[in-house]
């Protein structure tokens, strides 16, 4: 058994309309030399930053290393896993799959669907807001993180995992996972002090952005990194 580490870009907890991004990102790597990567990113960009962020690598002027980065010899191709969600479809999909029909408003659906609802819940809904409150860290049906960390450890096999730290990972929530997929354990880290979990968020960070801004010749670098 080994360890990956993961951090997110996008996300804004079950809050996915209306939120400041389209799509939410998370991203798991296994890269032991992640000291060296961090320090090879530092000599290209140089930037005095403290915290290489996804932004230092986005700037045009850095494309070249951006490239590096995701390319074919750059550090993370192979290492690298990104679970990449599209916030509309996913309220689409799940209120659909809950009430069996497609919701006329995206927005009232998100807020139907989410624990912290914050309009009258229609008549419909009421059986399904009963049982979501009666275990709402457990229950909840939209935070992305859930089903990110299923597939990060589906994809890399029985591992723990390294998590950025993350208020919406409580105990309850760490046990749904145990329970839908083979986590081994969990434990926090400050990115800044772990070049892993910079890894991650970078790669998380940059995949989001370059899915939404649909650049040809960066999009063609991002399907070995993708969940189908």
């Amino acid at each position: 058994m080994f360890e990956i580490a993961c951090d997110e870009s996008g996300y804004e907890g079950e809050k996915l309309i209306g939120s400041t991004t389209r799509l939410f990102a998370h991203a798991s790597v296994r890269l032991p030399d992640a000291a060296a990567v961090l320090a090879e990113l530092r000599g290209r960009i140089r930037s005095p930053a403290t915290q290489y962020k996804a932004t230092h690598l986005l700037r045009e002027k850095n494309r070249a290393v951006l490239v590096w980065f995701l390319g074919p010899s750059g550090p993370v191709l192979g290492n690298g896993h990104v679970f990449l969600l599209d916030k509309a479809e996913f309220v689409r999909r799940e209120f659909a799959r809950i009430f069996g029909v497609e919701p006329a408003d995206l927005a009232a659906a998100n807020d139907v669907l989410r624990v912290r609802s914050s309009r009258p819940v229609p008549p419909e809904a009421t059986a399904f807001r009963a049982w979501l409150l009666a275990d709402p860290v457990g229950r909840s049906v939209l935070d992305p993180l859930v089903p990110a960390i299923v597939a990060a450890v589906e994809h890399w096999g029985p591992v723990a995992v390294a998590h950025d730290r993350q208020t919406q990972l409580p105990p309850r929530r760490i046990e749904v996972l145990r329970e839908r997929c083979a986590l081994r354990g969990l434990r926090f880290l400050d990115a800044q002090s772990h070049p892993e979990i910079q890894i991650a968020d970078i790669l998380a960070g940059t995949v989001r952005r370059i899915t939404e801004d649909g650049d040809p010749e960066l999009i063609r670098l991002l399907p070995p990194y993708l969940s189908a």
